[in-house]
């Protein structure tokens, strides 16, 4: 934990304390959120820093807000294997800003960035290859979108009389059913026994 502090602190105090808007530590790891435009610049200086190098990027994902102005987050989680830390860096964008790619600075970064655009929809400028990496490439949307329709909106199935992947519109068997009532644990007027012995 003292290594995290004095990381905390190094951080605060370097060159690029400006394009830190909020941070905290949980779990025993630093969050840090940036400013979007600082963003590589910040991710430099991790990774080239002797002191503590972050030369891994283990995780890149996106986060889908509806209700928010800055829709989605991109999550970055940052490994030093030299001082055995982890760092966590999130950035907030619209749903139409172009987030920078990392992929010149982390390698790992270029399908992670392909996942998170197929997904989600985010887009990352200056990406070498950001096409679709998990959905098929006549796909339309993004499915990870908390505005996708459940159903999503046509059906894939492969024909063997045709031997091709045909898109289909989308039937439903049964009717899309609503299962939210009330459970007879919850909500009740009567007592049962051993409910008197509860807190509340």
């Amino acid at each position: 934990m003292q290594n995290l502090e004095e990381f905390k602190d190094f951080l605060l105090s370097s060159d690029h304390k400006h394009a830190i808007s909020n941070h905290h530590i949980e779990h025993n790891e630093l969050f840090v959120t940036l400013g979007l435009n600082f963003l590589k610049d910040f991710l430099v200086f991790l990774k080239t820093n002797g002191k503590f190098s972050f030369q891994v990027l283990t995780d890149l994902c996106g986060v889908d807000y509806p209700n928010r102005e800055d829709r989605f987050q991109v999550v970055y989680n940052l490994l030093s294997l030299t001082s055995n830390l982890r760092l966590t860096i999130k950035i907030n964008a619209k749903e139409d800003q172009l987030v920078p790619s990392i992929c010149d600075v982390y390698s790992a970064a270029n399908w992670y960035e392909r996942e998170a655009w197929d997904m989600y929809g985010i887009y990352f400028s200056g990406h070498p290859d950001l096409r679709r990496i998990l959905t098929d490439y006549g796909f339309i949307g993004h499915p990870m979108r908390k505005d996708f329709p459940l159903t999503g909106f046509s059906e894939v199935r492969y024909d063997i009389e045709k031997k091709k992947v045909i898109y289909e519109k989308v039937k439903l068997t049964q009717d899309f059913r609503n299962f939210d009532f009330t459970s007879p644990w919850e909500g009740t007027d009567y007592i049962l026994p051993g409910d008197e012995k509860a807190t509340k």
